[in-house]
């Protein structure tokens, strides 16, 4: 019995995440959509909270049992924001399925990169939403027209290096090929652009 209760008080959670998303998406503005999606989770948190303490939901459950339903409901909020709405908003490989739908199945290999340069960014507003991105979340400054790294970004920038050098595999598949390449993606890079800020 006691299970099954459990299971109505985690769906019921999943319910409440889904109606406050809704609310979200339709009747208010969002800055960064993680950011939105987390907050969303947490609001669901609190009323599950309260449903929990105030309600007959998990009456002869003790205190121990409700905090480990209500910490299910925080992990399962975190996991459907970074899996759902996040990847959906993100996501290049989403972009790749919706893109060959739009054309009706299928696209030459050979014309991806065009598809990418000038589809994927003006479509998506790439650079945009990212720069909306790490402005909200203090990673960089727009001064003008040159955009700076904060010291957060520099450590954040810091820690995605030392992440990618020596956490990512060394052997990824790449179009039938096993390589290190995507470790240190700068080793492609122009060795003197002429866009720096002066």
């Amino acid at each position: 019995m006691k299970f099954l209760k459990l299971v109505f008080a985690t769906a019921l959670y999943l319910a409440l995440l889904c109606s406050v998303w809704l609310l979200v998406v339709n009747f208010f503005k969002v800055n960064v959509v993680f950011y939105a999606a987390i907050w969303t989770a947490l609001i669901a948190v609190g009323l599950q909270t309260a449903l929990v303490l105030f309600s007959p939901l998990l009456r002869g459950f003790s205190g121990l049992e409700k905090f480990q339903q209500l910490a299910s409901c925080v992990l399962i909020g975190y996991i459907m924001a970074i899996s759902v709405p996040t990847v959906i908003d993100r996501s290049l490989s989403f972009y790749i399925l919706e893109k060959l739908q739009q054309r009706g199945g299928g696209i030459q290999l050979s014309r991806f990169n065009q598809v990418f340069t000038t589809e994927y960014m003006r479509e998506h507003r790439l650079v945009d939403i990212r720069l909306t991105e790490q402005t909200e979340s203090g990673t960089i400054v727009i001064q003008g027209d040159c955009v700076k790294l904060t010291p957060k970004g520099e450590r954040i920038a810091s820690f995605g290096r030392f992440f990618r050098q020596n956490l990512l595999p060394k052997q990824r598949l790449l179009m039938g090929e096993y390589t290190d390449q995507l470790t240190n993606p700068f080793r492609r890079s122009d060795p003197a652009p002429d866009y720096l800020c002066r």
